[in-house]
């Protein structure tokens, strides 16, 4: 069982030092809380080594930029800090969170003269997003009511606190009406993506995936993507309708905390699964890459 994120052992770097994870406190008056003025990254270490540091802390930092964010470290100092907490906490395989956010020495929308703070944590109970049998047997998906919003709106290229209120919303609608995630359409009507990862779908010896323009182009979807590329499949990036859905065989998502996991249906439309399955295939591929990275 998932142990309480407010009271556990260990340690959170917090703006520049190592504070014990129960004292590690924000005030409740805080730009960052009551705005959404906020950055975070979520990040995976396998065998003490956390897979695409670099590409993640420079995505950390991107994102805090395009919300007036100035980070009061260097990236470099970010990546050490990442790998100087794993080792005090003496984590090999773990689940990491860079995050950012406007302080408390002013309140409003104004944010010239706001503070920032910065912190990471990390815990070792993540080792699936989902849970095991559902990963094995595949997902169940419900077309969610919220959609993706127009690019001009947010800032979709940043993992920004804000526009999760939209996946939280999606990821609740999903679980109340008895299915595992929520299929995300854009404000368009095409298929976006899942609460918190990238969708791929298959047929025959072609892979294709959405657009991201008014969605978080994922580290691991990029990943993914190249893994395909060298493995000989056809990658097809395009804006895909609703009613394609029931052409493809098989579905999957993929993000930092999910890996890749499988798809068994979306709405009343069922994908193959199992070990015959490509995506199975993909799964263990993947695994392979994220373990061997040197």
């Amino acid at each position: 069982m998932l142990k309480n994120f407010e009271n556990r052992e260990g340690w959170i770097w917090l703006d520049g030092e190592f504070v014990e994870w129960n004292a590690a406190k924000t005030h409740i008056i805080s730009q960052g809380l009551h705005y959404a003025s906020a950055v975070f990254e979520g990040e995976r270490a396998y065998n003490g080594k956390i897979f695409k540091s670099i590409e993640h802390t420079n995505r950390f930092f991107k994102s805090a930029k395009t919300i007036g964010i100035k980070i009061p470290y260097s990236e470099d100092e970010i990546n050490k800090a990442k790998d100087n907490l794993l080792k005090k906490m003496n984590f090999e395989n773990c689940y990491v969170r860079p995050f950012a956010w406007r302080g408390s020495n002013i309140m409003g929308l104004s944010t010239k003269k706001s503070n920032v703070h910065v912190s990471i944590a990390a815990w070792d109970d993540w080792t699936t997003y989902y849970k095991l049998e559902d990963m094995k047997e595949g997902l169940s998906l419900i077309t969610s009511p919220w959609k993706r919003p127009p690019p001009d709106s947010i800032p979709f290229e940043a993992k920004a606190s804000g526009p999760y209120i939209i996946c939280t919303l999606s990821k609740s609608f999903a679980e109340e009406k008895g299915y595992n995630e929520a299929l995300m359409l854009d404000y368009r009507g095409y298929v976006a993506e899942a609460t918190s990862s990238n969708i791929f779908l298959i047929h025959d010896n072609e892979i294709h995936t959405p657009i991201p323009d008014c969605f978080l182009n994922g580290i691991t979807r990029q990943t993914v993507i190249q893994m395909l590329k060298q493995k000989g499949f056809n990658l097809i990036e395009r804006y895909i309708k609703p009613d394609e859905l029931s052409k493809f065989e098989e579905v999957f998502l993929t993000g930092t905390a999910a890996e890749i996991t499988p798809v068994k249906s979306i709405d009343s439309i069922n994908f193959k699964t199992g070990d015959n399955s490509k995506t199975f295939q993909f799964m263990k591929d993947y695994r392979k890459l994220v373990t061997n990275t040197n």
